[in-house]
């Protein structure tokens, strides 16, 4: 049974499912990611650290075994709801936009200098 992704009233959110049900298999827990550079430093712009933080998920995702199709629930945490916009756009190049996962967006206080952290679960199949 493939993953189903489930909207109440059947009216797709934008950028979210309601509901993803998933076939079972192992689950990849990837615990809250920051944007910061590989080099440990902090770049100033939501850009550059949202880029980092989508693509530091994908190399913990790999780890455990899963890619972004995998993933069932994702969270995001943001400094600021006016950086919503942009987190979007990013985003839709990392994730499936026709079948997102369950998500949640919460405006957060970050440690200095860090705009945005995501946490994500992911279930491979058997």
């Amino acid at each position: 049974m493939p993953k189903q992704f489930l909207n109440v009233g059947g009216v797709k959110p934008p950028g979210y499912t309601h509901v993803v049900t998933s076939p079972p298999g192992k689950m990849v827990f990837v615990s809250g990611r920051g944007g910061g550079n590989p080099d440990g430093s902090m770049p100033a712009d939501f850009e550059t650290q949202c880029v980092n933080t989508f693509e530091d998920m994908k190399r913990c995702l790999a780890l455990g075994g899963a890619t972004f199709d995998d993933v069932v629930k994702i969270n995001y945490f943001i400094t600021d709801m006016s950086l919503l916009g942009p987190l979007r756009l990013i985003r839709a190049r990392y994730l499936n936009a026709d079948n997102p996962p369950a998500g949640t967006l919460v405006q957060a206080g970050l440690i200095d200098g860090l705009l945005i952290e995501i946490e994500c679960i992911a279930v491979i199949a058997e």
